[in-house]
């Protein structure tokens, strides 16, 4: 059990009217309080301190002796603006005490004032003391939503300005609805998810004139509760991040006041939000190194909660108890490998076109395949573009037809047939073409009958990938129309709408297949989010192992997700999880990186070049033999080298103002300290941070 309570955050009105300053890309704005410019003659610690001690002993000496009588000069004032009669015999003896006492106490804070100032004492004053009494709930340390510390209003409650009292509704005569809500407020009824939600339907209702009597009814009808999701949920059953939803921030770290990190960036808070996350971000790092827990959770939670606030959609991809979060955070939880999971996963991504279908399926079966020889002849090894489409035009062969026989795409155990070129199967999908009438769909069997056998023929490894899915363990998974538990199997074109999905994959015994299923989703979502008619919504998908997923196409298409509105987070252990023509490719395709510390030198001379170089200055310090002075000098030198076996040398030092990497390989493999990460930022507006030192969970 705690010492104590925890403290009590602030309420909903004074978490909307703390500040948030415009600051750089990651900054954390809640109670922000921008740096001042850095002072090209600040003193280091030990110089100011240091100074500072011998001005105070000085002054202090000085004191003592002019209390003491050594110096006499400090009294003439008081002798010159005070009448001789009070110092003669039989005057004013009690005025002249008094007036002395007075020149004493003002001599004394006038000395002190100036001594002070001289050990600069304003300077450690803000440098040391007033920090240590602002203490944790200061404003870069404030809290971040409606259970943190409090931060500065940036406006007296009960003003015009107060975002508490709803004025952007009171300005256009929504009186009524703006009443309701403020007493939600002030009743405890309504938190930061309903605040942020409400105002995105109302701006949304705002430009639509039409839409507001349908507002304002709702608003009266159900106050905080209205438009809520159609999950019914108001909140996640836990948060173990801090987040802002007023700019949909959530706390990544902070980062330490040293000198390596940029000056704008000491000190303060690190935040990711949307407008970075639709770059994509890379996260690596060794196994325990916190990955999960520091980074990747944070970000899902962070989604989860603005989903529910109708601003996106997130797909969370992990292994079975991955820590992405609890059951009840999420509209859809898919369990690849649980006979009694209520939901499915569509094979096909939703896709309706034959021909799209096969691009994307052929893209996560044979997109990573390396190249060289798996049939007679030495033919038919994947690795290329090209061979990526003659599997997706296999794959368009037979799930064509079928779909135009039956209506539907094919299952797993139907398209391993298919692929297999099993006579049986071949000759069904035929008859029954043939009785719905589809001679574009006999010609395309035909086709594939053709080149069926051939040296070549991509069918036989397209059907060992697909027999990696045709496991009993998925038995009754992956249905396209036919034997599936799930009413309708979920699809990724389905997050047109505010959805919280969580998939888990079967790492410990179907590695491989999990493998393929992670690159498959990452296809699907690459392709669906682009096609998207509402790109309001922010898409997301996080993968919280992403070893073998990446293709060259993947990689392309990452990079265009920043015009859709959404990104990716891709969690790797090391850059070997990726094909090394591909490493250099995939750190340059995301704006956001983020290197925990473990890794190896080889990442990190990736990272290290993708970050660039910066022009500092050095100091080169030269020892040369000194050779200076008469006759005795050199005698006294020359002795003192026979005892010490030294020669005495003088020194010369040059500054030079050179290139140098950020971060060096060597750095980021040995100078991060455990717990913490070396982070750079992009937003989707081109605004980059330099990389930062950062301490995560803080």
């Amino acid at each position: 059990m705690p010492r104590q309570a925890p403290a009590a955050g602030p309420s909903l009105g004074e978490w909307l009217r703390t500040p948030r300053p415009e600051a750089g890309p990651g900054i954390w704005r809640y109670g922000h309080r921008t740096r001042p410019p850095e002072d090209p003659d600040r003193l280091d610690d030990r110089q100011l301190l240091g100074s500072a001690a011998l001005v105070v002993l000085c002054g202090l000496l000085v004191w003592s002796l002019c209390r003491n009588g050594y110096i006499d000069f400090w009294v003439k004032p008081l002798e010159w603006f005070t009448p001789d009669s009070w110092r003669e015999p039989g005057g004013d003896h009690e005025a002249f005490v008094r007036a002395a006492k007075t020149y004493e106490y003002l001599f004394t804070i006038v000395f002190f004032s100036v001594v002070a100032r001289m050990a600069r004492g304003g300077e450690i004053w803000r440098r040391y003391v007033r920090p240590r009494l602002r203490g944790p709930g200061g404003p870069e340390g404030a809290g971040e939503g409606a259970g943190g510390p409090a931060a500065p209003s940036a406006a007296p409650p009960g003003g015009p300005a107060d975002p508490a009292l709803w004025p952007q509704l009171r300005a256009v005569g929504e009186q009524a609805a703006a009443d309701r809500l403020t007493a939600e407020i002030h009743g405890g009824r309504m938190n930061d998810v309903d605040y942020v939600r409400i105002d995105r339907v109302w701006q949304s209702a705002r430009a639509r004139y039409e839409r507001l009597p349908a507002f304002t009814e709702a608003v009266l009808d159900r106050g905080a509760a209205a438009f809520v999701h159609p999950s019914g949920d108001r909140d996640l059953p836990v948060r173990a991040a801090r987040h802002d939803l007023l700019t949909g921030q959530v706390r990544l770290g902070a980062a330490p006041d040293e000198e390596r990190n940029p000056h704008a960036y000491r000190g303060v808070r690190l935040a990711l939000e949307p407008a970075l996350l639709s770059t994509s971000m890379l996260v690596v790092g060794p196994s325990a190194a916190g990955k999960t827990s520091r980074v990747v959770r944070p970000v899902v939670e962070s989604l989860a909660l603005q989903a529910l606030a109708g601003r996106a959609a997130v797909i969370a991809v992990g292994a079975a108890g991955a820590g992405l979060g609890p059951d009840e955070a999420y509209d859809v939880v898919i369990r690849l490998d649980d006979p009694g999971c209520a939901h499915d996963l569509d094979l096909y991504g939703g896709a309706d076109d034959p021909d799209e279908a096969a691009a994307v399926l052929a893209e996560a079966l044979a997109g990573d395949a390396p190249g060289g020889p798996v049939g007679p002849g030495g033919a038919g090894g994947f690795g290329g573009e090209a061979d990526t489409r003659r599997a997706a035009t296999v794959l368009a062969q037979l799930i064509g037809p079928h779909r135009a026989a039956h209506g539907r795409f094919p299952s797993v155990p139907e398209l391993r047939e298919l692929l297999e070129g099993v006579p049986v199967a071949l000759a069904a999908l035929r008859q029954a073409c043939e009785a719905a009438g589809d001679g574009a769909a006999l010609r395309e069997l035909d086709a594939r009958e053709r080149q069926s056998g051939r040296p070549g023929d991509p069918g036989p490894l397209l059907a060992d990938r697909i027999a990696l899915l045709d496991r009993p363990a998925f038995a009754g998974f992956f249905g396209a129309g036919g034997a599936t538990r799930a009413t309708r199997p979920f699809a990724v074109r389905d997050l047109a709408h505010p959805l919280r999905v969580r998939i888990d994959l079967p790492e410990r015994g179907h590695a491989e297949a999990s493998r393929l299923l992670a690159r498959l989703l990452l296809v699907q979502f690459t392709a669906c989010v682009r096609d998207r008619d509402e790109r309001s919504l922010f898409a997301c998908l996080v993968l919280d192992d992403a070893a073998h997923t990446l293709t060259p196409a993947s990689v392309r298409a990452v990079q265009r997700l920043r015009t859709a509105n959404a990104g990716v987070v891709l969690a790797l252990r090391g850059l070997d999880e990726v094909p090394e023509p591909l490493r250099a490719a995939a750190v340059g395709a995301v704006g956001c990186r983020v290197v925990l510390s473990g890794v190896s030198t080889w990442d990190g001379e990736v990272f290290a070049q993708a970050w660039g170089r910066e022009w500092v200055k050095t100091e080169d310090v030269t020892h040369n033999p000194d050779f200076s002075g008469g006759a005795l000098r050199r005698a006294l030198r020359g002795i003192r080298t026979l005892f010490t076996g030294v020669r005495a040398t003088t020194r010369s030092v040059t500054v030079r103002t050179v290139q140098r990497e950020r971060w060096s390989a060597s750095d980021l493999a040995h100078k991060v300290p455990p717990g913490h990460a070396v982070v750079s930022l992009t937003t989707s507006r081109g605004e980059a941070s330099p990389p930062v030192l950062t301490r995560l969970g803080e």
